[in-house]
């Protein structure tokens, strides 16, 4: 039987630290997670349900987009993955009678984990203008309220379709057509806030905005390099692949700030060395780097990797036919790194020369190598530069293009990659759009929309007046909270399309519209019979994920059925779309898909085989690179890193491991030691000795902007913690207040959330 949700907020007000651990996964997580299912789903929903997540014939996991392999376990599932599908599968409710209960302005005193614990949305709820609390309605009158906001406006740029990575394929490409159908190209999206950077990246030096690996190269891989990520707590399931690249003779090197448990050993729950036994040691050299050095150390080691060269012609330091077949830009880029300053490089990385030696040694032995990053590179004011260099470093050995070699992105949300190829984007390629406009007869919209930072800017300028969320928590998401909150409530209209409560319902516009919608763990039936929706994975696999649990409630609507009545009641009798087609049928949504975009044809018939199957990646099948250029682009850029006056510390925010994204499952982060408490600072011990901090003492953080402005968020545990010196770490989205809006990445515009500048001021518990 399931547990109750809390009545009341958890006290976090002294949370408990311990030493942190050195292992992840083994009987704990298998403990952790059965508990945590047995709270949600009861006992036999969790078996039936755990048991369907990532088959060939079950639903793909809501959680992270990490690819399945053609051999797949039973249990094909991590502990977050399985504290997701809990989370949407959840036998707890959230009724009419919920909202009744609680005003708007009482849930606004909620925290997320008690907000996200209450349970599934039952029945679209509106909160007209001036009320106190939301009220149920009718789906009719949600779409009626939101056709006439939107026909109201001046014009259709001041709405905002803002797109979760949850969202289906068929979802997400219908959301866009409708959008610009309607007339505007504002189609901001998660990724605005992650790997944007990586796009920019990637698109200018391979021509692909994506990773080019696939899960089997892994395997083949002898160097793999993981960078400015924690797939322990944030890809759980990479672990197993790691795992097995390391029996196949594989090293690895980690760089990161902080020792991360996932990387140091892995205890596989799925054999009997990982339950009973040791592990698997995973790093073979742990790199621990100041944030934002990334740059500087992979700029060092093209440096070496020429000098290597030049003493030893021929050796293959270099891979000189590669270099002269494919590349364009290699002598600019050679004086560059021939140029580094040793001086710069190990202030700006904070490491010992020896170390990166060391490195160098291990890249030199290697003829296959993989650079797997996330967030950690990404969301620096010169993250752009930062993994052009890592293409650098890729291009100088000749690996792209080959067997166990390449670039891997690793995507943080199930279809957040997929989102992006259905068209969710504000700055479209001509290409896509002419495709769509020979297809549905409509001249689409070709000046560049809103991002998410733009986005909210238009909304605080009162610029956009109606905000749209398909899935997610926008307001928790986002940077500078409280100027985000600020901007959402001069919205007119505020709707979210969600499956649970979380901070952005409380948070609304004039008027605000919540519309409940199916998991991707239920059953989708449709005029059509039952259907089922498409995903696409980090490494580019494309398969079909098939619900198989009664909905929650009789009113969910699925997403695209969402999408297609209220366009029919946006658009009217003048949109020659056949939106009611596009609801009733799946399929006929495929076909259009596999009709606009490339390496969709036969859409229908391909993605039905077990598995699914593999978009084309022209630098991955062929070493062809889609550039301006025509060939892969090595690239030149100034060495930046991000430095913090005296007495001042660079602070990142991140997830713990109970936690996925925003969703908050528990308050616990067990490999770093921290239970019933999510308000915690992790200090370096002589640094915060330095400042005057003991273990245990409160302080209130407080950010540093060019804008004059104060940014504080209040009460935090100082944790003394081995991460790097001069650098700190805690929460999202606790600490998301104290990044400012207009701190973003050059190019991508990607929030700079992992080098805060902050001071830490004494304080008491919260």
């Amino acid at each position: 039987m399931a547990a109750k949700p809390p009545a009341g907020d958890p006290v976090q007000d002294a949370p408990e630290v311990a030493a942190p651990q050195h292992a992840a996964a083994g009987l704990p997580a298998i403990g952790h997670t059965l508990r945590i299912a047995q709270q949600q789903m009861g006992v036999r929903r969790t078996a039936l349900t755990l048991l369907r997540v990532n088959q060939k014939n079950g639903f793909d996991c809501p959680g992270c987009a990490w690819p399945e392999g053609d051999k797949r376990h039973k249990a094909e599932f991590c502990e977050n993955g399985a504290k997701a599908v809990a989370e949407e599968a959840t036998l707890r409710r959230v009724t009419p009678d919920f909202f009744a209960a609680h005003p708007v302005a009482d849930l606004a005193t909620r925290s997320g984990y008690w907000l996200g614990q209450q349970g599934r949305l039952t029945q679209p709820m509106y909160l007209p203008e001036g009320a106190e609390s939301y009220e149920p309605v009718t789906w009719e009158r949600a779409f009626d309220l939101i056709a006439e906001e939107l026909r109201a406006l001046s014009s259709p740029d001041e709405a905002v379709f803002y797109t979760s990575g949850r969202t289906s394929n068929e979802a997400a490409f219908l959301y866009q057509l409708f959008a610009r159908e309607f007339g505007t190209n504002n189609l901001p999206d998660c990724s605005n806030m992650c790997h944007e950077s990586s796009g920019s990246a990637l698109t200018e030096t391979l021509g692909v905005g994506k990773g080019s690996v696939l899960l089997d190269d892994l395997h083949q891989a002898d160097l793999i390099i993981v960078a400015g990520q924690n797939p322990g707590t944030n890809h759980p399931r990479m672990l197993s692949a790691l795992e097995r690249a390391k029996a196949g003779g594989a090293k690895i090197i980690s760089i990161n700030p902080l020792p991360e448990a996932g990387l140091e050993r892995f205890k596989n729950p799925q054999t009997p060395r990982g339950l009973v036994g040791g592990g698997t040691a995973l790093t073979d050299l742990f790199l621990q780097i100041r944030l934002g050095g990334d740059q500087a150390l992979f700029r060092a080691l093209n440096r070496l990797i020429l000098e290597a060269a030049d003493t030893t012609p021929g050796a293959g330091a270099v891979d000189e036919e590669f270099v002269r077949e494919h590349t364009h830009g290699f002598e600019e880029f050679a004086a560059a790194a021939r140029a580094a300053d040793w001086d710069e490089t190990l202030r700006a990385t904070g490491l010992e020369r020896a170390e990166i030696d060391q490195a160098l040694r291990m890249v030199l032995a290697s003829e296959r190598t993989i650079v797997c990053w996330a967030m950690g590179l990404t969301q620096h004011k010169h993250s752009v530069p930062t993994i052009r260099e890592v293409v650098n470093f890729l291009l100088l050995r000749g690996n792209v293009g080959r067997p166990g070699a390449g670039v891997c992105p690793v995507r943080g949300h199930s279809n957040v990659q997929g989102d992006r190829t259905m068209g969710i984007f504000e700055r479209p390629a001509p290409a896509f759009l002419d495709a769509l406009e020979r297809e549905f007869g409509f001249a689409p919209p070709r000046e560049h929309g809103l991002d998410v930072v733009r986005a909210i800017r238009a909304l605080r300028d009162g610029q956009a007046k109606v905000f749209f969320a398909m899935g997610g928590n926008f307001v928790s998401a986002s940077p500078d909270t409280e100027v985000t909150e600020a901007a959402m409530r001069r919205a007119r209209l505020t709707v979210h399309v969600s499956t649970k409560l979380n901070r952005s319902h409380v948070v609304t516009g004039a008027r605000a519209l919540i519309l409940p919608t199916l998991g991707r763990t239920e059953r989708d039936l449709q005029g059509g019979g039952e259907q089922f929706v498409t995903v696409e994975d980090s490494m580019g696999m494309v398969h079909a994920s098939r619900g198989r649990l009664e909905p929650a409630s009789p009113g969910l609507l699925s997403e695209p059925a969402i999408v297609s009545r209220l366009a029919r009641r946006v658009l009217g009798a003048e949109s020659r779309t056949p939106w009611e087609e596009f609801e009733k049928d799946y399929d006929t949504v495929r076909d259009r898909i596999a009709a606009v975009i490339p390496g969709f044809e036969d859409f229908n018939a391909r993605v039905r085989r077990p598995g699914g199957f593999a978009l084309p990646h022209a630098p991955r099948d062929s070493r062809s690179f889609p550039t301006a250029t025509g060939k892969a682009n090595f690239t030149a850029a100034p060495v930046e890193y991000p430095r913090a006056p005296e007495g001042r510390l660079l602070l990142q925010t991140l997830r713990s491991h109970d936690q996925y994204n925003t969703t908050i499952y528990g308050l616990d982060d067990r490999y770093r030691g921290i239970k019933n408490g999510r308000r915690v600072v992790l200090v370096h011990p002589d640094d915060a000795r330095a400042l005057g901090f003991a273990d245990g003492s409160y302080a209130d953080l407080v950010s540093e902007w060019t804008d004059g402005s104060e940014r504080r968020a209040s009460g935090f545990r100082v944790v003394h913690y081995p991460t790097a010196r001069g650098c700190a770490a805690s929460y999202y989205p606790e600490t998301n207040v104290l990044v400012p809006l207009d701190a973003t990445a050059d190019t991508s515009n990607t929030p700079a959330s992992k080098s805060v500048v902050v001071r830490l001021e004494q304080s008491t518990p919260a």
